[in-house]
């Protein structure tokens, strides 16, 4: 018998510095931190908070979204893993919302695609990570 999840739990995507990620996905997606190492950790609070390996990880929704720094890579989507990520919204209103802050934070975007019944614009994170923001046509 299968396994049948109902919902992803949580990503984590690999990022080469962690500071300019966490800059680019706060002013972009401005989640809320669930879990983040402290700069002053004591020993205990290192030990408790060890998955982070360094990085931080967001609160979305239900779900979980978490960077993690690791060495000097370049991401394509070409490779064996991850193709993107794509983030629901809940309009084609906030897509447009979204051209104008990605246009204010000079991110290169592709600009809103009609898939029919849906909207799309994607974009790329600082390690080159494929991003998209979704939204169902009313």
């Amino acid at each position: 018998m299968p396994v049948t999840p109902h919902a992803y739990a949580h990503v984590r995507l690999t990022v080469t510095d962690i500071a300019r990620s966490r800059e680019f996905y706060d002013r972009v997606f401005g989640l809320p931190v669930a879990f983040e190492m402290p700069a002053d950790a004591d020993d205990a609070t290192k030990e408790r908070l060890w998955f982070l390996f360094g990085g931080v990880v967001y609160r979305l929704g239900d779900s979980l979204l978490g960077l993690r720094p690791v060495g000097e890579d370049e991401f394509t989507e070409d490779r064996t893993g991850l193709d993107h990520v794509s983030f629901a919204v809940g309009s084609t209103d906030d897509l447009d919302r979204a051209v104008v802050l990605l246009d204010e934070l000079n991110v290169p975007h592709a600009g809103i695609k009609d898939l029919g019944g849906a909207c799309i614009l994607e974009f790329r994170d600082p390690d080159n990570i494929a991003l998209e923001l979704f939204a169902l046509k009313a």
